[in-house]
């Protein structure tokens, strides 16, 4: 008889998400798939609004990378406004972008994923989690945490609050940085270098050891899409224009920008997941289907364009001849970008006119149309908005990184699943693996999502004593 293994809720993610393994009679894995089981509906709530109040109100799509959407966000509205924001304010804007990568990341590599990597996969689950972590590595643990708050500083130094900042807006920024507060960003810095460099020496000691995992953790080749700066092809996270690449790493199309991204990109439907499948439109789906995020834009970019980076960059590439496949090495990655992060940080600061006031340009409606995109830690991110003449928003579309991901994802489960689980019978540490596979890609799956058709709707009206009073249902 066929059966089905069900792992619900896939742990340490950021949001929910399941994942249901078929077997079939002879106890072989016929099918595997990753649910993504939430649904959010802020495309439509949008409706209606200013136009100028969506990137305070995209912030709130998500509170593990609100700066992602502030910037692709404020930069829709640019195009809606035909406005260049101010030098300070673009280079501000790309110190918040880079601190936001930085307490990302270090929140993936440390909290989510170091307990498989420090601990092991079979360790026991009472302990297979960061508070483990800090006891059996306290120095991996406390470099995790000051790399998180190292982030999370600069952002509430610069947004005035940590979560869902509201200092990005349409034209550039709210108020310009101080000298006070630059100082106090330079002096956060040694220590930050300090822990990333006790994290890639420490990967790089253990990576061998997964060699097991390597090969089967969404090990196959694909297309791959990320920023890129075009005047020397090195890696962008806040600027710059679309390249994909295919499994061998020859372009396939550069100079994406923001208003091209709905030419070239499509978004396909699954029945088994609320998140959208993203492919290159003229290679069809799934042929077009590509993976985003640290390991793509590894596998992209000629360069990093900074020292320290570029020394691990050069050491990540010798991973492969051509483009890097394992998604196991989405970790690896991490790091290096982490690194790259504290680097252009610390360029960036040194820009004599870092300190400006003019960090905001003011226009209104000129455009019915605009589109802004940005790497997020985990990929592409891109907001498309439509207003009507009076500046208020009739539509708008969100293609987030996991969606961009999600047919790897998928596709990775299927394969970790055929190799761990055999005769019907498995364990815990087999599972945890499978669970790894889509850890190493870092989902953000609430903001990811989409209602598809009419959802379910139940809204009960209850008393004070638990007496049902009144029931609606759609």
């Amino acid at each position: 008889m066929s059966q089905t293994i069900t792992i619900d809720p896939v742990t340490r993610l950021e949001g929910h998400g399941k994942i249901t393994i078929q077997l079939n009679g002879q106890g072989e894995v016929d099918s595997a798939h990753f649910h993504v089981t939430q649904v959010r509906g802020f495309e439509r709530f949008s409706e209606g609004r200013p136009f100028y109040e969506m990137p305070s109100l995209m912030a709130r799509v998500c509170g593990i990378c609100p700066v992602s959407h502030l910037l692709a966000s404020a930069k829709a509205c640019e195009a809606i406004m035909s406005v260049r924001i101010p030098h300070t304010a673009a280079q501000l804007r790309r110190v918040l972008n880079l601190a936001q990568m930085v307490q990302s990341h270090a929140l993936s590599f440390f909290y989510l994923s170091s307990p498989d990597l420090l601990l092991g996969m079979e360790a026991d689950p009472k302990v297979r989690h960061i508070l483990g972590v800090a006891a059996a590595k306290p120095e991996l643990g406390l470099a995790g945490v000051g790399l998180r708050r190292f982030g999370q500083s600069i952002i509430e130094l610069l947004g005035s609050k940590r979560i869902h900042p509201g200092w990005v807006v349409p034209g550039g920024v709210t108020e310009p940085l101080s000298a006070g507060k630059r100082d106090k960003i330079l002096s956060m810095l040694p220590e930050a270098y300090a822990g990333i460099q006790l994290a890639l020496d420490a990967y790089k000691k253990i990576a061998d050891n997964f060699r097991p995992e390597i090969e089967v953790f969404a090990n196959f080749p694909s297309n791959y899409l990320g920023l890129i700066n075009e005047e020397d092809e090195s890696i962008a996270f806040t600027d710059g224009a679309l390249r994909l690449v295919d499994a061998k790493g020859a372009i396939i199309e550069d100079g994406i920008t923001a208003s091209r991204f709905t030419e070239v990109i499509g978004e396909a439907v699954e029945p088994y997941s609320y998140t959208k499948f993203a492919y290159y439109k003229p290679l069809g789906y799934p042929g077009g289907c590509y993976r985003v995020g640290p390991l793509a834009r590894l596998n992209i970019v000629k360069r990093m364009g900074a020292p320290k980076a570029e020394k691990e960059f050069v050491e990540f590439k010798q991973l492969a001849a051509g483009p890097v496949e394992s998604s196991f090495h989405y970790h690896h990655a991490r790091l290096i970008e982490i690194l790259f992060g504290l680097e252009k940080i610390e360029e960036i600061l040194a820009d004599p006119k870092i300190l400006d006031t003019h960090v905001r340009a003011t226009a209104g409606v000129n455009r019915l149309e605009g589109a802004g995109q940005a790497e997020a830690p985990r990929g592409v991110l891109h907001h498309h908005y439509k207003v009507d003449d009076d500046g208020k928003m009739v539509w708008s579309n969100l293609v987030i990184a996991t969606g961009q991901n999600n047919h790897a994802m998928d596709s990775g489960v299927l394969q970790a699943a055929r190799h761990y689980v055999k005769d019907g019978k498995f364990t815990d540490g087999m599972l945890n693996r499978i669970e790894a596979v889509v850890r190493t890609f870092d989902p953000c799956l609430s903001c990811s999502t989409h209602a598809l058709g009419q959802m379910p709707l139940a809204v009960s009206l209850v008393s004070a004593d638990g007496e049902v009073l009144d029931r609606v249902a759609r």
